[in-house]
């Protein structure tokens, strides 16, 4: 991603204020202005694309809010740094690099002041209007969360918390979930249907999923490339639920 080699560099001159921007000054080592700062001093280094500052705050947020997550009961244990690191090389294919720059950033983020609850309010400022991301944030929490097969009451709390924040109905919060704790409904959990559903209404639910979350559509969303990768797993499943609900209901 090209914004981290902005960053690495030194290149950069602006960046998001808020718990994102203090944990990328927290990181990286060096201020960085608000858009209102540089139209004061007359510009500066280089600014951000549209595209690479939302990737910029997916990444560190979505890394921000995976660390307190973590860390929620005081401490963060390996095993939930390895869950991190294979949440990472499994399911984004990150490059050595980028895992050392996520990392550096989880490692800000546990020990910062900042709350989950703010950086889930920032993500959400920035993608209010992308509601596929907010849902692709929510299936990463409760992946990385789950790894293990077991997610905490004080885990769970925290990632109800954001989808508070992101306008999710308890409803809706649940069927994502059963994405994940595995039952005879899964498959309508992912999308996003409930068994009493009609064929008409799960053909209607799978053809506006599949247009939300193609890969070529939510690459266009300013998500970074790695997440990409995992938003196409997701086009994957909603596919396979369907074909298994296809098949059960033979139309």
């Amino acid at each position: 991603m090209s914004w981290i080699g902005k960053m690495v560099g030194g290149t950069l001159g602006f960046a998001l204020g808020g718990p994102v921007g203090a944990i990328l000054g927290g990181v990286f080592g060096h201020a960085f202005d608000t858009k209102e700062e540089r139209a004061l001093s007359g510009g500066g280094p280089t600014l951000l694309s549209p595209e690479e500052e939302a990737q910029m705050t997916f990444f560190v947020a979505g890394f921000s809010m995976l660390a307190k997550l973590a860390a929620v009961d005081g401490r963060v244990t390996k095993e939930e740094m390895e869950a991190v690191q294979r949440f990472m090389a499994q399911d984004l294919s990150m490059t050595e690099k980028n895992q050392q720059v996520a990392f550096r950033i989880f490692r800000q983020a546990a020990a910062s002041s900042n709350t989950f609850d703010q950086f889930a309010r920032q993500f959400h400022e920035r993608f209010a209007d992308k509601p596929e991301l907010l849902d692709l944030m929510l299936d990463i929490l409760l992946r990385v969360s789950l790894a293990d097969g077991h997610i905490s009451p004080d885990e769970e709390a925290l990632i109800q918390s954001a989808a508070r924040i992101f306008q999710y109905s308890e409803a809706a919060y649940s069927r994502i979930k059963e994405r994940y704790v595995k039952s005879s409904d899964s498959v309508y959990a992912v999308l996003k249907s409930e068994r009493s559903n009609t064929d008409e209404e799960i053909k209607k639910q799978y053809r506006k999923l599949v247009s939300e979350f193609h890969p070529d559509k939510i690459a266009s969303k300013g998500l970074p490339d790695e997440f990409t990768a995992f938003a196409a797993e997701k086009f994957r499943e909603i596919h396979e639920a369907y074909e298994t609900i296809r098949r059960e209901r033979g139309f």
